[in-house]
Formats: C-alpha cells, sequence, structure tokens
C-alpha cells in the first residue's frame, strides 16, 4: 500500500508587502515561499488550518497541487510571531522522492529509567537530530529506549540503536541526549555561634552558667541593685 501524505491547500500570490501578508492572515492563509534547486521561487498563501494540522500530523513530506501537477514538499522553515507563537511565514522546498536528503527529526524518550526509581532526576538535553534518508522513509521520530539509565549515567547520540537502517545520524554521536542526576540532599540549617564580645539579640537566653548584663536585668533586679547601691552610701556616709 502506497504511503499517504499530508495534503497542503496553497495558491500562487501575486501581492507582496507587508500590508498585505497582514490582509492575508486576518482571512486565515498565511503566506509562503516555494522553492526548488534551479527554478525561480514562487509565493504561495496556504490555508491556516490545513498547515497547523500538517504540521501537527509528526509528518516530514507534504503532498501539493503546482501547475496542475502533483509535487511533494518539506517545510524547511517557519516563523512565529514572538508573543502568541502563531505561524507569520512558512518556507516550501520540493523533494525528489529518490534522492536522499537531510531531516531534523525528534527524539522521544521511552521507559522508566533505573535511576528515577531511585529518586533521581532526569533530565532531556537533546530533543531532535539530523539524519540523512528518502522523503520516503523518514521516520516521525526518534525512539531512545531510557529504561537502563543509572544514576550519574547519560546517554548520547552514539547509543541509539532503534533506528532504520536506511536512515544515517548526522548529528555528533557525542552528543547528550540525557543524563540522570542523583536527588539533591536537602541542607540542614547552619547555627551560627556567638564569639567572644558578640551581644546576644533581644530576646535571646543567656547560656548556663552566664549572668546577664546590666542591660538584660530585669526591672526587679535593677531596683534591688539601685537599693544596695543607695544603702552602700549610706552607710559609707555614717562612718
Amino acid at each position: 500500500m502506497a504511503q499517504e501524505y499530508e495534503k497542503l491547500d496553497l495558491n500562487q500570490r501575486t501581492d507582496k508587502g507587508k500590508s498585505k501578508a497582514r490582509s492575508l492572515r486576518r482571512e486565515g492563509m498565511i503566506p509562503g515561499i516555494y522553492y526548488f534547486h534551479g527554478e525561480a521561487n514562487v509565493n504561495l498563501q496556504i490555508d491556516k488550518k490545513k498547515l497547523y494540522h500538517a504540521m501537527s500530523s509528526g509528518q516530514h513530506v507534504f503532498e501539493v497541487e503546482m501547475n496542475g501537477k502533483t509535487q511533494y514538499v518539506t517545510i524547511k522553515g517557519v516563523q512565529y510571531h514572538p508573543v502568541t507563537d502563531e505561524v507569520l511565514h512558512v518556507d516550501l522546498m520540493q523533494v525528489n522522492m529518490t534522492e536522499k536528503m537531510k531531516f531534523t527529526i525528534p527524539i522521544s524518550l521511552e521507559g522508566e529509567a533505573e535511576g528515577v526509581k531511585e529518586g533521581g532526576v532526569l533530565s532531556q538535553i537533546l530533543t531532535s537530530v539530523e539524519v540523512n534518508c528518502l522523503p520516503t522513509s523518514v521516520p516521525d521520530n526518534i525512539l531512545v529506549d531510557i529504561s537502563k539509565m543509572e544514576l550519574n549515567s547519560n546517554m548520547t547520540v552514539g547509543d541509539i540503536i532503534d533506528i532504520p537502517t536506511d536512515v544515517e545520524i548526522l548529528s555528533d554521536l557525542e552528543a547528550t541526549i540525557a543524563t540522570l542526576a542523583p536527588p539533591k540532599e536537602e541542607e540542614e540549617p547552619v547555627v551560627e555561634e556567638l564569639e567572644e564580645g558578640e551581644e546576644m539579640l533581644e530576646g535571646e537566653e543567656p547560656a548556663d552558667g552566664e549572668a546577664p548584663s546590666d542591660q538584660e536585668q530585669s526591672p526587679e533586679n535593677k531596683d534591688d541593685s539601685k537599693e544596695s547601691d543607695s544603702q552602700k552610701t549610706s552607710s559609707d556616709g555614717s562612718d
């Protein structure tokens, strides 16, 4: 059974400029460009809903009608709105179904790592890889089994084993896909000891055997001290 491809509805456009592009977007169309090596670029407008559906399908090659003929294209570039993330412009490149070319394929992690069961923290560093293959053999994603990852380990592109024989990985084989770090230990609060000569803050209790300073004495103790001093002065004066 022949592979089916998502179809993009597109039409050539002759009007150019920012104002014309904004008008197209208000009408539910996305401005774009279609190109192929050795041929002149063609300005296009693409149905927004069909484009979004195709982009979310996981496919990398799409079917289009150009000059009454069925052609196949891949999305080579997308311009997004910086705030809303809506698609503002798209670049489509015609592909030759019998020639290998480069594709960017997403990485999907599968399985539960042994280190995660022990409380470790798994972090995915690389989310896609570059591959070289025929447009008819483009995988939807690259599956990476992480079930055997242990604490303090990592997985690289070179560790990928589940990949079709007719697909060549172009990315650096030493590039890290995921790491598994041990759980962070909770730090105990540090209690600082007062050095000699430092005063205690208000409300702190003196250490065992340490007499409170004059400023720390209660009002009653201060009155007793004043009375004792008064009696001593009176006694000295009577001599």
